[in-house]
């Protein structure tokens, strides 16, 4: 689909491989590590974080802290573990800026 528009086209390889896991369980060419295209594997934590803390048909959203806690226990497996605690840290840090 991304290929298909010229706006999503230079990202499109990133969107396919944001599948990809840190262990090389992911898909779609069983990338892992540093094989993952950085971009990639930033993008696999946000889309995670937005799928978690949004309600399913299947399921209520999580909190976000409750999605944090998630990615921090999937670092080092799913998701690069250097992008999820820099992603964790941001995230907090943002909340904490926003508290009154």
């Amino acid at each position: 689909i991304a290929l298909s528009s010229p706006e999503l086209e230079h990202i499109a390889d990133y969107i396919l491989r944001h599948h990809e896991k840190w262990d090389g369980s992911g898909y779609p060419g069983g990338l892992a590590g540093e094989k993952i295209p950085l971009p990639a594997r930033i993008l696999a934590v946000c889309d995670a974080y937005d799928a978690m803390t949004e309600d399913r048909v299947y399921r209520h959203a999580l909190s976000k802290e409750e999605a944090l806690q998630e990615i921090a226990r999937c670092a080092g497996t799913q998701f690069d573990p250097t992008i999820a605690a820099l992603f964790i840290r941001l995230m907090r840090e943002e909340w904490e800026d926003t508290e009154v």
